[in-house]
């Protein structure tokens, strides 16, 4: 019978990344805590992308009254790159969370992005033809590190289908 295999690294904390990588938790992380706009759910999210020239750009979840008219932290990130970098290639993206009231039994739950975001980020590493790294952080520290992001997407649509 078919099955599926996840492959993916469970890291303890950033401090065992290399540097660049620690970096790239740290922008997120910021992003989560001082640029997310989440005043109906209170979950804050960031994002931080690696560029291939060095560059790191940083996104953030931004809510809408008007559910669901909020943008997600990885595609504003991810956007954001597309425009103030046009054809520079995506490495890495860094997704960390913060709560002000989180479940304790929760905190080593690492943030996975939502479907959109996995279609979002599948489809750039398709357009580029390169893997995009995937780092998830949890409350606690903990990173899940993906090596490519079809890893989280199997079966992904994508442009050859239309």
């Amino acid at each position: 019978m078919p099955s599926l295999r996840l492959e993916y690294d469970l890291i303890p904390e950033a401090s065992a990344l290399e540097p660049f990588l620690q970096e790239l938790i740290r922008e997120a992380q910021y992003a989560a805590e001082h640029l997310a706009y989440a005043p109906y759910s209170g979950f804050q999210v960031g994002a931080a992308v690696l560029l291939d020239n060095g560059q790191i750009i940083r996104g953030s979840n931004q809510e809408n009254a008007s559910f669901p008219a909020g943008t997600c932290a990885e595609r504003v990130a991810l956007h954001t790159a597309a425009v103030l970098h046009p054809g520079v290639r995506v490495t890495s993206i860094a997704i960390t969370y913060t709560k002000k009231q989180i479940d304790p039994s929760m905190m080593h739950e690492v943030l996975s992005p939502c479907g959109i975001c996995r279609q979002v980020i599948n489809e750039v590493s398709q357009h580029q033809q390169a893997a995009i790294h995937i780092l998830m952080r949890s409350a606690n520290g903990t990173i899940l590190s993906v090596k490519d992001a079809k890893e989280l997407l199997p079966f992904s649509f994508g442009s050859k289908m239309l």
